[in-house]
């Protein structure tokens, strides 16, 4: 009877540590992204002058542990952690042009986060995409380049983060940065993302353009031509 109430005490306890990280982590991934992100770009300069705050996030990233039973808590938690080692790994590195100018940048360098030592491309291709049908994920990792959808000034979380990947998604698809329309033409220039991760986008009946009409105010008739246009991987800076 004792041995079950301590297994129990001692079980609240490391609930409450971890519910307690994991906010701590929220809280100071939200305060760093509101002093360094302005307009979708980064201040790298200013948070290589002072990376106190960088460091410490990563040190608590190693630190936490998730689980794909806390859905919303493991998405927000693994999103904010890739923009945060995108940074991290630039401020490695600066100054520089472009992530592309640093070797091994997605696939190559590995970083200790969750008790996992991981990549970029890891986080993106295994924990994410493998683990959940979202196509939304590719509005909110941001790798770093111009091309990429803009960083936001603000964690994701898990209380508000179905809304924030729909916010960033409708933002993407009504805007001209990652689709441009040419009516005339009938024609629809879009991100080299959709022909990179295609499979994400489309389904059963389904192509591109219903994927991206679900998310926008004014329709693009179905049978628009779709292209793509180059990459800007120049690096996202303020």
């Amino acid at each position: 009877m004792k041995n079950t109430v301590l297994l129990s005490i001692l079980t609240m306890f490391s609930t409450s540590l971890f519910g307690q990280d994991i906010d701590t982590y929220f809280g100071k991934a939200n305060t760093f992204f509101a002093t360094y992100v302005s307009n979708g770009k980064v201040d790298y300069k200013r948070i290589n002058s002072s990376p106190e705050s960088l460091h410490e996030l990563m040190d608590m990233a190693e630190g936490i542990k998730v689980s794909k039973g806390d859905e919303d808590i493991y998405k927000a938690f693994w999103i904010n952690a890739y923009n945060i080692a995108v940074i991290k790994r630039v401020i490695n590195n600066y100054p520089t042009k472009s992530p592309l100018d640093i070797s091994g940048f997605f696939e190559k360098t590995t970083y200790k986060i969750a008790g996992k030592s991981i990549t970029l491309n890891d986080i993106e291709n295994k924990i994410l995409r493998a683990q959940f049908n979202d196509a939304r994920f590719h509005f909110v990792l941001v790798c770093g380049a111009i091309g990429c959808p803009p960083l936001i000034n603000k964690a994701y979380l898990p209380q508000s983060l179905d809304d924030q990947l729909n916010t960033q998604t409708r933002l993407a698809l009504n805007g001209d940065y990652f689709i441009k329309i040419n009516h005339k033409k009938k024609r629809i220039e879009g991100s080299e993302i959709l022909k990179w991760y295609k499979e994400d986008f489309i389904g059963e009946d389904k192509n591109e353009i219903d994927f991206i009409n679900q998310y926008r105010t004014d329709k693009i008739p179905r049978d628009y031509k779709l292209g793509y246009f180059p990459y800007n991987w120049s690096l996202n800076q303020l």
